[in-house]
């Protein structure tokens, strides 16, 4: 019997058993039905004063990404081209930490390490308007960031009164060169930007930006979760000069401040000026937002549906031995492994199909709903939603194939379908409740077939971004396709296992 034959005959067994059939539209209906009751039943709103108001939208950066944009910026009109030059001679700060007597502010001096002040040139001083800097840290040394998600290290020296720094910030037409020294004389060059459509009058100027500290903290079971407290940096900064087309004085502005029912600034920055000594005080930060919900956690309704799946996959096969029937299957295709490889081939395919199927409804939809229920839900390209709503389907499909070589080698259905569920469902559980210490949850989703589920994974980890990146918020230890191709590897595996079983005796 040909390759094409015996495919067709594992397809008719499929779609002639009810039940079979059955399962796979739940496994399309459970990815639709939970995500959609997840997305309506979700509801958020801000407070503003005694009045609840609808949460603000975060401001989106040149590409589309949500972006924060929240720092006080000290800056002057530049018409064409141009160059700003500084001394950034200390940087100081203080954070928050909880009170140690009720009602009684907790703070600290400290600088975080992701503070940053120095040299900017934007677009418009509006939020999410595309910029190019070159800056100072807390602790990551000089480094050149623009439009939100680009960063450059340079040198890894720590400003302070003994060891300023000298920054340069250049533009040419849409090209700004960021460059450090350490005397003012001898420059050396951190990075290039290219800011497509910048316009022909931009502003320069100083800036400071200090985001929220970031603590772990640990429960008893050794799971973690993150508390960001308020910080702010001061940058003094000297012996400024602007060369190119500019006019008018300097003009300050608190870039993102919140404000309170009252109309006062909330943590508002500032600027404190002695002759040519400029002292900028700033709060927030200019980075990609990695704080808002994700397009994947519509796809809740994935883990009934992956056992639903399982427990197809397994009575596929193993309906043929309890009923004794596989003796006539193998005598109608001699050649063993390839009627289960067939089989494999067929309940991964339609697996898929009805994942896709879900998936391709549920996500678009449930983020739609959330953002009218005041959910902001971060954007992400074309092609990263697209890799969600395939991954989701790949992830149901391979564990499908997974589910069949188990229950395969077991050839029965109650213990395939439990190791199929310890193997795959389990660890995605333990892994991302926060109820383990991190590194075993890593472990978990490494080198577990639970793994594949990182193909859903929408938003990348930025090195210049303080956030708990682990299981538990949407992290996982591969990279999307690392982890899917875990899975992969674990399919292969006890498929091959099977088909050795199969062919090494008799059904």
């Amino acid at each position: 019997m040909s390759r094409r034959h015996v495919l067709l005959a594992e397809w008719t067994k499929l779609r002639t058993v009810r039940g079979w059939m059955a399962g796979m539209v739940v496994v399309c209906l459970a990815v639709v039905g939970l995500g959609l009751l997840f997305a309506t039943g979700s509801h958020s709103s801000c407070s503003k004063g005694p009045v609840e108001v609808p949460c603000p939208v975060p401001p989106t950066g040149p590409d589309g990404t949500a972006v924060d944009d929240r720092f006080y910026f000290v800056s002057l009109p530049l018409d064409g081209n141009g160059v700003i030059t500084a001394r950034v001679g200390s940087m100081t700060g203080q954070i928050r930490l909880p009170d140690a007597t009720p009602g009684v502010r907790n703070v600290v001096p400290g600088v975080v390490p992701w503070a940053k002040a120095g040299l900017m040139i934007k677009a418009s001083t509006e939020q999410g308007a595309s910029y190019a800097a070159v800056m100072v840290t807390g602790a990551h040394g000089v480094r050149m960031q623009h439009d939100f998600t680009e960063d450059v290290a340079g040198s890894p020296q720590k400003v302070s009164a003994q060891s300023p720094r000298w920054l340069r910030l250049s533009r040419e037409r849409d090209t700004i060169v960021g460059e450090e020294s350490s005397d003012g004389e001898q420059w050396t060059r951190v990075g290039t930007a290219r800011l497509a459509g910048l316009p022909a009058t931009v502003r320069v100027g100083l800036f400071a930006a200090s985001p929220p500290d970031v603590r772990v903290e640990t429960n008893p079971l050794g799971g973690t979760a993150t508390a960001g407290r308020f910080s702010e940096v001061t940058a003094l900064m000297d012996q400024v000069t602007v060369g190119g087309a500019t006019s008018g004085k300097w003009q300050q502005n608190d870039i993102g401040v919140e404000y309170d029912a009252d109309g006062t600034p909330h943590h508002p920055g500032g600027l404190a000026r002695n002759g040519d000594t400029f002292a900028v005080t700033g709060t927030g930060d200019i980075a990609p937002n990695t704080a808002e919900g994700t397009v994947e956690r519509t796809l809740t309704g994935s883990l009934i549906a992956l056992v639903v799946a399982i427990v197809v996959a397994v009575l596929f096969v193993t309906a043929e031995y309890r009923r004794g029937l596989i003796r006539t299957t193998l005598l109608a295709s001699p050649r063993r492994g390839r009627v289960l490889v067939a089989k494999a081939a067929v309940v991964g395919a339609v697996t898929f199909a009805a994942g896709l199927a879900g998936a391709g409804v549920t996500v678009p939809l449930a983020v739609r709903i959330l953002r009218g229920n005041g959910i902001f839900t971060l954007p992400v390209s074309t092609l990263t939603e697209l890799r969600v709503i395939a991954g989701a389907a790949g992830v149901l499909a391979v564990s499908a194939v997974l589910a069949l070589a188990l229950g395969a080698l077991f050839r029965r259905s109650a213990p395939a379908v439990i190791t199929a569920i310890l193997v795959l469902i389990v660890p995605y559980v333990l892994g991302t409740a926060s109820i383990l210490p991190d590194e075993v949850s890593r472990w978990l989703l490494r080198l577990t077939p639970a793994a594949g589920f990182a193909i859903q994974q929408s938003v990348p980890e930025y090195e210049q971004v303080t956030s708990h990146y682990v299981p538990a918020m949407g992290y996982f230890p591969l990279p999307p396709w690392g982890g899917f191709a875990v899975l992969c590897a674990w399919a292969a595996v006890a498929l091959g296992l099977a088909v050795r079983r199969l062919n090494g005796r008799d059904a």
